[in-house]
């Protein structure tokens, strides 16, 4: 197995709120480096590629670049509006003798070896596979229909979505319905595939709105393999969840 390892970077982090996300501090090491140096330790990698902002990549060169070098990854521009478009700039770059790819979130830095281990001996049967864990809380799908809530705006969040435009006031979307969590599992990164096989998916004409490698290729009509995944294996998306990642180091 030849393996490029992908990490789009170019993200806003607009929930995570002030600051830097990928420079936070956890354990002596930023963010980003902990999730790039878990590749770096596998025999199996032979190239990385790293997806910058593209509004910044002097600024992100001047951050990362000599860690990055020193680990032998590559810094290019990411794209402007959607994950997929980073993805599909570094596909244009990886060696030719690549086996496969593997997509990782730059703000997943807790991947470890084992899971690593779990998911390349898995794809060197399947062709395309991700890690998943098992969803514990009830889902609920929200409908359109919206109410007033008896709250102040401050208290409303993302779900309860913009407050009323006369009166500041939130508007709470009301159920839909209740989704039977079995066979249902939340999708993590890294996830790999051969080669050829994503990039008969990143060749299609519609992929505007994918959130994931994996929903590419579903397009497909491939078959996607899951193996478990790790709980601890966390998205930083806010600062609550730098505070947990950082208990966690």
């Amino acid at each position: 197995m030849k393996l490029a390892v992908i990490i789009p970077a170019a993200g806003n982090s607009t929930r995570f709120g002030h600051g830097d996300k990928l420079s936070q501090d956890l354990g002596g090491r930023r963010l980003l480096l902990r999730a790039v140096e878990a590749f770096v330790k596998r025999d199996e990698t032979t190239s990385l590629i790293v997806a910058a902002p593209p509004e910044d990549v002097s600024g992100f060169k001047d951050r990362f670049g000599p860690q990055l070098s020193f680990h032998g990854a590559t810094i290019i521009e990411g794209g402007r509006t959607e994950r997929w478009e980073s993805v599909r700039n570094a596909l244009a770059v990886i060696p030719e003798d690549t086996t496969h790819v593997a997509v990782h979130d730059a703000a997943r830095p807790l991947v470890t070896q084992e899971l690593l281990t779990r998911i390349l001996d898995a794809a060197r049967v399947h062709p395309a596979v991700i890690p998943g864990v098992a969803i514990s809380s009830t889902l609920k799908r929200l409908g359109d229909e919206t109410v007033k809530a008896t709250m102040d705006a401050g208290i409303a969040d993302a779900i309860l979505g913009a407050p009323d435009t006369d009166t500041g006031v939130p508007l709470a979307r009301t159920v839909l319905e209740t989704v039977p969590r079995e066979g249902v599992v939340a999708i993590q990164t890294p996830q790999v595939f051969e080669k050829a096989l994503l990039e008969r998916a990143y060749a299609q004409s519609d992929l505007v709105g994918a959130t994931d490698d994996a929903m590419l290729v579903e397009k497909l009509g491939e078959p996607v393999v899951v193996v478990e995944g790790d709980p601890c294996n966390i998205k930083v998306t806010t600062q609550l969840d730098l505070d947990l990642v950082r208990r966690l180091v």
